[in-house]
C-alpha cells in the first residue's frame, strides 16, 4: 500500500510497509525514478539448524538451539555421554544368566536369611534385657533405703507422753506414746473445724500409739514434737501448728502429717512399712 506520493523536481518517490508473517522476515523496498529497486540482503533466519551450525562443538556436549519470534534465542546442552555403572561384580552368579529362573536358588537364600535372622535376634534380645535391667536398677531405691523398707520398733522403749524419732526410708518417723488425757482431747475435736478433716480414730489404730511421718506438708521441714499452740507438733520454719493427732490446726501447711502403713504384729512391737 502506498502511504505517500510526492512530486519533487521530476522525481517520484514511493514508500511501502510490508507486514511480517511467520513465514518470511521483513523486507524493505525503495523505488527510485531510475526504475531499479535495491533490495536489502535477507537477515539470517533464526532456525535450529542455523544456530546449531554457528555454535562450537564442546566435545561430549552436543548443543541444541531453539528460537521463537516472540522471545530470545535459547540453547539447551544435552549430556549424552553418561554411562550406566556395571554391577556385575556384586550380583549373584545365578542372576547373571538371563535364561535361568529366579526361583532356582530362592529357597536356599530364604533359609539362610531366616537362619541369620534367628541367630542375630537371640543375642539382641539378651542385650536389650541387660540394658533395660541396668536402667531400671539405676532408678530404683538405693541399698540403704531398701534395707529400711520395713522397720520394727519395740514399744516398751518409748515412755508414756514421749515422742520417739526413727529413720524409715530416708524420712523421720514419729512414734508417740499418748496419755489418756491427750487421747480424750483429740477425740473431742470437731472435725468440721479442721482444714484437713480426719477423726483421731482414723489416724491411730491403737489410741495410745500415734505413728506419723515427721515431714511438714508445707515445704518438707521437720516439725518439733511437744511444741506449738496445740501441744502436738510445731514447724519453726513457717509456723505450722499440729495437734496431738498430727492434724494441721494453724499455719500454712495444707494437710495433716502423713500416716504410714503399719501394723502391730505383737502387743509390744509395731512394724512400719
Amino acid at each position: 500500500m502506498f502511504n505517500a506520493l510526492a512530486r519533487s523536481a521530476g522525481v517520484v518517490t514511493a514508500t511501502t510497509d510490508i507486514s511480517a508473517n511467520c513465514l518470511r522476515p521483513l523486507i524493505l523496498g525503495v523505488v527510485e525514478s531510475s526504475g531499479k529497486v535495491p533490495v536489502a540482503p535477507a537477515p539470517l533466519a533464526l532456525r535450529t539448524d542455523s544456530l546449531t551450525s554457528k555454535l562450537p562443538k564442546y566435545g561430549f556436549v552436543q548443543p541444541m538451539a531453539g528460537v521463537s519470534l516472540a522471545g530470545t534465542s535459547q540453547i539447551r546442552l544435552a549430556h549424552t555421554d553418561f554411562q550406566v555403572p556395571d554391577f556385575s561384580a556384586y550380583r549373584r552368579d545365578s542372576t547373571k544368566d538371563s535364561t535361568s529362573s529366579p526361583s532356582d536358588n530362592y529357597d536356599k537364600r530364604k533359609a539362610f536369611t531366616y537362619l541369620m535372622l534367628a541367630g542375630g535376634s537371640i543375642p539382641a534380645a539378651y542385650g536389650a534385657k541387660a540394658v533395660v535391667g541396668e536402667l531400671v536398677s539405676t532408678m530404683s531405691a538405693s541399698a540403704d533405703v531398701l534395707a529400711l523398707a520395713k522397720i520394727e520398733v519395740k514399744l516398751a522403749d518409748i515412755p508414756e507422753g514421749k515422742n520417739a524419732v526413727f529413720k524409715w526410708r530416708g524420712k523421720p518417723l514419729f512414734i508417740r506414746h499418748r496419755e489418756a488425757e491427750e487421747i480424750e482431747r483429740e477425740k473431742a475435736v470437731d472435725i468440721s473445724t479442721l482444714r484437713d478433716q480426719e477423726h483421731d480414730d482414723v489416724r491411730a489404730k491403737r489410741p495410745e500409739w500415734l505413728v506419723l511421718i515427721g515431714v511438714c506438708t508445707h515445704l518438707g521441714c521437720v516439725p518439733i514434737a511437744n511444741q506449738g499452740d496445740y501441744g502436738g507438733y510445731y514447724c519453726p520454719c513457717h509456723g505450722s501448728h499440729y495437734d496431738g493427732s498430727g492434724r494441721i490446726r494453724k499455719g500454712p501447711a495444707p494437710l495433716n502429717l502423713e500416716v504410714p502403713p503399719y501394723e502391730f504384729p505383737t502387743e509390744d512391737t509395731v512394724l512400719v512399712g
